[in-house]
């Protein structure tokens, strides 16, 4: 009996000491108005003007960080109200889709109010879309289908992902569709093109007036491992998209398995990756497509830093092959004037001209955003498969 009462007795003494604590965490932490509006973010007003808000008692400096949104620029300071809430109001901004996070004290956070993300290489941004673009708006027309797919490397030996977009209809057909395989840049993924991209939206919207054929694009995840601003582009991503990709998508998805059905084009690395991909297997592709890329060694020297010959001298039995020219019926670019790239691009054309391709190419406005490569693939994907 005086063994049961002294535990007894430490047992409420613990108890009585837990609610105790809880207490005083509870009268620290910031007070749960029923009553209260919830946080909004982000906030896209008819005119435009997007406002971003997070609640954050604590913090001492509250920064707005993105990509592309010329407005959000290298960072936005916001302002803290007496509610607690800091806010920043931005615009008006051009239609189209943004990437965003919030740095909170020096940690960089996705908005907890925003359940759209997009991810890109080894992170994820929240993401906010500005209507007002015909081309990529979501309108009310039949809408095709994005999947996140996963299949097995042989080559890399590992599971991989990569995204497909079927277009409308295809899960109550039968026809076979052409396929166009869509890459992404250095520092996105396979799921870049569907979300920031807009790409399954620009197709519908396509497709529905009349302006492209139906097709499956297949979006792969360009790295195979981790990668840095500077670093080489290895062929190990080729050689997983030529043995296991193309093979697998092809015999997985009803598409025609002939050269004149098939496209690819990507942006930066993925047109780099467009270019070595489309050269070494030209009898397998009639349409390449290459958005603020090219050839880096014609400018940049250091571009190959294991040596060896350059690009154009690896390249140059199918550069100078007049039967593999027969059935190419487009090579595309496109650079924005303010792009980096710019001068590649050209000189890229410049090469690929005199070795007889017929090269279209386009000098838009712009830099080196996705603002440019969702128009860039408005304007592509119409030119396929006529």
């Amino acid at each position: 009996m005086h063994i049961r009462s002294n535990l007894g007795s430490f047992l409420t003494a613990a108890l009585l000491a837990a609610v105790a604590a809880t207490s005083v965490l509870f009268a620290q932490a910031p007070r749960f108005d029923p009553g209260a509006a919830p946080v909004v973010s982000p906030e896209v007003s008819v005119d435009r003007k997007v406002t971003f808000r997070i609640l954050a008692p604590k913090a001492q400096q509250v920064r707005l960080s993105g990509s592309d949104m010329p407005a959000i620029g290298q960072g936005v300071e916001m302002q803290k109200g007496t509610n607690n809430v800091w806010e920043v109001t931005l615009g008006p901004v051009d239609p189209g889709a943004y990437r965003y996070n919030f740095n909170v004290d020096g940690v960089a956070v996705i908005d907890p109010r925003n359940p759209a993300t997009s991810e890109s290489n080894e992170n994820t941004w929240s993401l906010v879309y500005v209507p007002g673009a015909d081309f990529m708006d979501t309108k009310e027309v039949p809408h095709g289908a994005v999947a996140e797919v996963t299949y097995y490397s042989k080559t890399l030996k590992c599971f991989r992902r990569l995204h497909v977009y079927t277009p409308p209809g295809y899960e109550s057909g039968e026809g076979k569709y052409p396929i166009f395989y869509l890459l992404h840049g250095a520092f996105d993924c396979d799921a870049s093109w569907s979300t920031v991209g807009r790409a399954g939206f620009i197709l519908d919207n396509l497709i529905a007036a009349g302006k492209a054929k139906p097709m499956v694009v297949v979006m792969p995840a360009g790295h195979t491992g981790p990668w840095r601003f500077g670093t080489a582009f290895g062929d190990a991503f080729e050689r997983d998209f030529v043995n296991d990709i193309m093979p697998q998508m092809e015999q997985r998805y009803r598409v025609f398995t002939d050269r004149s059905h098939r496209a690819i084009a990507g942006l930066s690395m993925g047109g780099a990756q467009t270019l070595n991909i489309g050269l070494a297997h030209l009898d397998e592709f009639a349409y390449l497509g290459v958005f603020s890329s090219g050839v880096f060694d014609l400018i940049n020297r250091n571009a190959n830093p294991a040596g060896g010959p350059s690009w154009e001298d690896r390249n140059r039995a199918a550069l100078d092959n007049a039967d593999l020219k027969k059935g190419l019926k487009l090579v595309w670019f496109a650079t924005g004037h303010d792009d980096f790239l710019l001068r590649t691009s050209q000189a890229t054309v410049d090469m690929l001209k005199q070795h007889g391709f017929a090269v279209d190419f386009k000098e838009s406005a712009g830099a080196h955003t996705w603002t440019n490569w969702r128009e860039y693939l408005d304007e592509f994907a119409p030119l396929l498969f006529q």
